[in-house]
């Protein structure tokens, strides 16, 4: 059974970090601080340091925070579909997808991939995380492609591309999409992943 402090824990930490979130979206990783954290949520800074004791605790457990944003694991549910080619579909559809790639604010997720060659924890993180997405698309890559849905060689190497060509629309849509709308390149993207996966590309 849970004590009175144990479930206070519970309630009040992912509100601070939810907060925490929210202040790195507007202000960065560089301008964030416990007192504007504090200030954002109404509440005194010591109650942050009691809960995270410091500010690099706090940044650990909202990079988790961030990790299970991240996976999404509503939008990954397409086991309700039962024709394999629509559940092939609609998980490419998905994952080439504004929503998805907005599931984390840009700025924290590169941010936060600065931050990963400067400090060993945070590569490790982040090195979790995307193998998860690498293993998630594996996994499904291998089941349609014994289904005959597509064809691939070698499932590993196309789930790197694919997380790879993922990671890459954020970097089109900053540095080269001179303001076109996310979807136009992203479309791009998924019809050649999709010409690669159903010609034996990989």
């Amino acid at each position: 059974m849970k004590t009175r402090k144990n479930q206070n824990a519970a309630l009040r930490k992912p509100e601070i970090l939810e907060g925490y979130y929210d202040v790195l979206i507007e202000e960065g990783l560089e301008g964030t601080s416990i007192s504007k954290i504090a200030k954002r949520l109404d509440i005194h800074s010591s109650l942050i340091f009691h809960y995270f004791q410091n500010k690099d605790n706090l940044t650990f457990e909202l990079i988790e925070l961030m990790i299970d944003k991240f996976k999404s694991v509503h939008l990954l549910e397409f086991e309700h579909i039962k024709d394999d080619e629509e559940r092939f579909a609609t998980l490419i559809n998905t994952i080439f997808s504004y929503q998805w790639s907005r599931t984390v604010d840009p700025g924290i997720h590169f941010g936060f991939y600065y931050q990963s060659f400067r400090d060993e924890r945070t590569l490790e993180r982040l090195k979790k995380m995307f193998s998860w997405l690498k293993g998630f698309l594996q996994d499904q890559l291998s089941d349609f492609n014994s289904k005959g849905i597509i064809q691939v060689h070698d499932e590993e190497k196309a789930a790197e591309f694919i997380v790879t060509l993922m990671e890459g629309l954020e970097f089109h849509a900053q540095f080269l999409g001179n303001g076109q709308p996310f979807e136009i390149f992203a479309e791009t993207a998924k019809k050649s992943v999709l010409m690669l996966l159903k010609n034996g590309g990989f």
